[in-house]
Order: structure tokens, then C-alpha cells, then sequence
């Protein structure tokens, strides 16, 4: 579908919560509506690429909108330029407010009162920016994920945790392009509950995309993705449904989800050790 404010249009699909083969009824609808989830795509990738762990976020009871940025999602007539992330806040505050408002495009199915917001890589940043920073924070959001991303100055404003949203941040410790100090630096500025899930070996794309779409990246190795994916899914979820479906998961049923020897570790709460420079950010101030 698209969404349109006046002259703005942007693609955007929309995946819908339905039976599993065989399962029987179609889930029902809850009175209020399903938690919207809104996911901002990594730069020069299809948000059609990360379509198996959307689709798992719909499957578990959600709304989950994938809108195509102009200028930096691959086979858009315009080309791509990465210069154009810093209107994505802007354009994604669009997308939330056509989807979830009174009156909007999916009024009465997503519960307004409940929307998650996350992104991968320049989507991470997009996200971070549209929860933390002051010039683009958008109101009314419940819980976000940061997917291997990072607070960039090209922004604006000022990276302010206040009010703080419920946050995963998610790194892979072998990446070269959305460095861990980048991650880490996310995670140490928050005040609030705040979840860093280190993915030990992993590159930048390999634990979220779909392995069809990995191919396309010769740089990222498939040997390990899947254990990567799993983990993902896994502690993603229960996030979602601690702080966005206010289903019965827990603090400790995330931190089991993403405590698996020899791929991924799980922390809560205290600031986790900065090592290294994350290039286009602002000056680091951990909080306690």
C-alpha cells in the first residue's frame, strides 16, 4: 500500500497477522487492535529482504509496517543517495501517524495506544532518532529495537533519553560497518529499561536477513546465519511482547532467549564498556 500525506507518497507493505497451514481459525483480532510494529530498512536493502523475521513479528499477533525510503531503497526510480536518511525521521513520524491515528489507513485494526518501533543499520539510526532524539522523537511510542545502528549528529537536535522507551539494542561483534561502540553507545545513553544483545561473530546483514537476500551480499557469511537468526527472532519477540503486547513474558524469559553459549549474550541494565569510536556521533555520556 501507500502512504500519502498531500504531495508525500511512500511504499509501504503491511504484513498482517493470519493462521499458520493447518492451524485451524484465522487469530482473532483483539478488541483494541494489533500492536503496530514499523521497520526502517538498512540503506540499499529491500525491506523485502528482511521479510522472514517481519513475517515471524505478524505470525505472534502484530501489524507490521515496512515503508520503502526514497533515495535509499534499492530499484526506486529516483537512485539512491544515503545523504537522504537524515528526512527519514521525518517521513517515518508519517508513517506512523497515517497508520495508527484516528481516521487512518488502518484505524481500528492497530491499537494506537501500542506501537513498536525498529530498523537495522541507517534504519536503526532512523529509529533511535525517531525515540531519543530531540528534534525527532515521536510521541506515544511503547518500546523500540535498535538492530546493529547508531545516534548520528546529520540528525540534529540532541540525543536526550527523556521519557525513556523500553529498548533492545542487538550487535554483532564481528561487524565492520555498524562498528559494536556504535551499539554500545546506544545502549549506555539510555535511562531506562534497556536490553544489549551481543552476537558474538556475527557480521552486519547475516543475523536478520533472509538467506536468499544474503546471497546479494558476497561479504556476509551464511555458514553461521541461521543460529544468529534463531536468536534474533527468539529474544525479539519476547521483547514485543513484554513491552509492546503486555503478554505474560518476562525480563528473564528475554535475557534466557538471548543467553546462548558460543552465539549470543544477554545483558540488563548497567552500561556496557564502549571499545573503539563510532564515526558521526555525538561526544559519549553514559549514564549510570
Amino acid at each position: 500500500m501507500d502512504v500519502t500525506d498531500g504531495d508525500f507518497t511512500l511504499p509501504t507493505t503491511i504484513y498482517y497477522p493470519a493462521r499458520a497451514a493447518g492451524s485451524g481459525a484465522e487469530p482473532l483480532r483483539p478488541s483494541g487492535g494489533w500492536p503496530l510494529i514499523v521497520f526502517s530498512q538498512g540503506y540499499a536493502v529491500s525491506p523485502a529482504a528482511y521479510s522472514r523475521l517481519l513475517e515471524s513479528w505478524a505470525a505472534a499477533g502484530y501489524v507490521v509496517a515496512a515503508p520503502s525510503y526514497p533515495y535509499t531503497t534499492p530499484g526506486q526510480p529516483e537512485g539512491l543517495d544515503e545523504a537522504a536518511i537524515v528526512e527519514h525521521p521525518a517521513e517515518l513520524a508519517v508513517v506512523v501517524c497515517q497508520l495508527s491515528g484516528l481516521g487512518g489507513t488502518l484505524a481500528g485494526v492497530v491499537d494506537a495506544s501500542r506501537i513498536g518501533l525498529v530498523g537495522q543499520s541507517d534504519g536503526g539510526d532512523v529509529t533511535d532518532a525517531a525515540v531519543n532524539d530531540t528534534l525527532w522523537r515521536i510521541p506515544g511510542i511503547s518500546a523500540a529495537i535498535i538492530l546493529s545502528g547508531a545516534e548520528l549528529t546529520s540528525f540534529g537536535g540532541s540525543y536526550e533519553a527523556d521519557p525513556a522507551v523500553p529498548m533492545l539494542v542487538t550487535q554483532g561483534d564481528a561487524d565492520t560497518v555498524n562498528l559494536p561502540a556504535c551499539s554500545e553507545q546506544i545502549y549506555d545513553a539510555e535511562t531506562g529499561t534497556r536490553y544489549y544483545l551481543d552476537l558474538l561473530g556475527a557480521d552486519h546483514l547475516a543475523p536478520y536477513l533472509d538467506p536468499s537476500a544474503l546471497s546479494q551480499f558476497p561479504g556476509e557469511p551464511e555458514a553461521d546465519a541461521p543460529a544468529y537468526r534463531k536468536v534474533v527472532r527468539a529474544v525479539t519477540l519476547a521483547f514485543w511482547q513484554r513491552y509492546l503486547a503486555d503478554q505474560t513474558s518476562t525480563d528473564s524469559a528475554i535475557l534466557a532467549a538471548g543467553s546462548v553459549p558460543g552465539t549470543a549474550t544477554l545483558v540488563a541494565g548497567p552500561a556496557v564498556p564502549v571499545e573503539g569510536y563510532c564515526s558521526g556521533t555525538p561526544p559519549l555520556s553514559v549514564s549510570p
